[in-house]
């Protein structure tokens, strides 16, 4: 069953470091876009993942074309996609092992979602951190030094 409850939320937020915003649009009026620039502005570091856009620069980040591209360890996907194309970039994600499945407001597939949590990962369904951040009183993120 998908996270839902205000203290797995607001534990999941706090942890998280890393984002993939799988979906992420370079047009100033989508919410992928909008999103994205809300996390980086409140400390998190947000990885955009769209295949038309890879190679190019969104908001300071380099676009990756998918999940497998991706460099580094990621904490987070975060998926602005249309329902039925979700199901390839959560089998991505949990051969990734990443460690959630964020699905933004109307992304539902149930049967997706249960495949990730049986393999072990925490699924948020039908939900936008941009609303709960603020909803749930989650502080700005730190990152240690590096």
């Amino acid at each position: 069953m998908p996270a839902s409850n205000p203290e797995t939320l607001r534990h999941i937020l706090t942890a998280v470091r890393t984002i993939a915003m799988v979906g992420a649009s370079e047009k100033l009026h989508r919410a992928s876009h909008q999103v994205m620039a809300y996390l980086q502005g409140r400390g998190y570091r947000v990885i955009p993942v769209n295949p038309r856009l890879a190679g190019q620069t969104l908001l300071g980040e380099t676009v990756y074309p998918n999940l497998q591209s991706i460099p580094e360890r990621v904490d987070m996907a975060d998926l602005f996609l249309a329902s039925d194309h979700t199901g390839p970039v959560m089998e991505a994600a949990i051969a990734l092992k990443i460690p959630i499945l964020w699905l933004q407001i109307g992304v539902i597939n149930e049967e997706a979602a249960h495949q990730a949590e049986a393999e072990g990962l925490t699924v948020v369904m039908d939900r936008c951190p941009k609303q709960e951040i603020p909803r749930l009183g989650v502080p700005l993120v730190t990152r240690a030094a590096s």
